[in-house]
């Protein structure tokens, strides 16, 4: 059994607002000065549906994936260090700029590329754009059948059955295997990796793949192949009117709260 994870690495999403700027001219987030960029909460969850899996069947690999530029290697070992077996670096200057096509496009390729995958897992969305659509690209485009949104997945008589989150329950689907999975918060907290599985997945060699190796052109992929023009990005203004409300007493002080609460029709 061969699973495989795609992990995304994003800004943190604990870092404040004010410490983002916008290149103007590129249309892109300048990272914020001083903290380092994460795995994608999602992504650690689907890090976890596939150890799960692999720890009630006794055996199989599971291999993350990621593509990004060379700081990306700290999610994969991240998912290496939860108990990954090995990981795949996507890292080309064509990659760049992609959108959700694209990455889907590039992914698909690495998982063609290992040959014997069974299936892959894949966070609902990634914490950064909430696009939601690379595990589905990937599906569609490796002609696999996808579920999505689970909180609960199970493997077993060579198909896959998952619990998904509806907006009014949950459904249980079942679909043959190879197949893609999109994992949701649903499904838990991730595991925490200890010191040594730390250690150990510092010492674990990642695999890096260009537009080359996945036998992928350069004008399919990154800015040159995607299918989504981002026209401007901004910051949302931030403020509010603040009224105060004057009183020489609490008590006056709540009369003039009351009254200007009438005022405004609220009460």
């Amino acid at each position: 059994m061969h699973l495989v994870v795609c992990a995304k690495q994003i800004p943190d999403p604990e870092t404040p607002p004010a410490a983002f700027r916008i290149d103007a001219g590129t249309n892109a987030v300048v990272p914020a000065a001083g903290i380092k960029p994460v795995l994608s909460p999602f992504d650690a969850q689907a890090a976890e549906a596939a150890l799960r899996i692999r720890e009630q069947a006794g055996e199989g690999k599971i291999t993350v994936i990621s593509l990004g530029q060379g700081s990306a290697q700290d999610a994969i070992k991240q998912v290496l260090a939860m108990g990954a077996d090995e990981g795949v670096l996507l890292n080309d200057d064509a990659f760049e700029r992609g959108d959700s096509y694209t990455t889907a496009h590039v992914l698909a390729a690495a998982i063609r590329k290992l040959g014997d995958v069974d299936a892959v897992f894949c966070g609902r969305q990634a914490a950064d754009w909430d696009m939601g659509q690379v595990g589905l690209g990937i599906a569609e485009l490796l002609g696999w059948p996808c579920a999505i949104v689970a909180k609960d997945v199970q493997l077993a008589d060579g198909a896959v059955t998952v619990q998904r989150v509806l907006t009014d329950g949950f459904e249980t689907v079942r679909t043959p295997l190879p197949a893609v999975v999109t994992v949701s918060n649903e499904l838990g907290d991730p595991r925490y990796p200890k010191l040594q599985q730390i250690m150990q997945a510092a010492k674990k060699t990642v695999t890096n793949w260009s537009a080359a190796d996945l036998g992928l052109d350069a004008s399919s992929v990154g800015a040159a192949g995607s299918r989504l023009r981002l026209v401007g990005l901004a910051q949302p203004e931030a403020g509010g009117a603040v009224e105060i409300i004057e009183g020489d007493t609490p008590e006056a002080q709540a009369q003039a709260l009351v009254q200007a609460l009438i005022d405004a029709r609220i009460i």
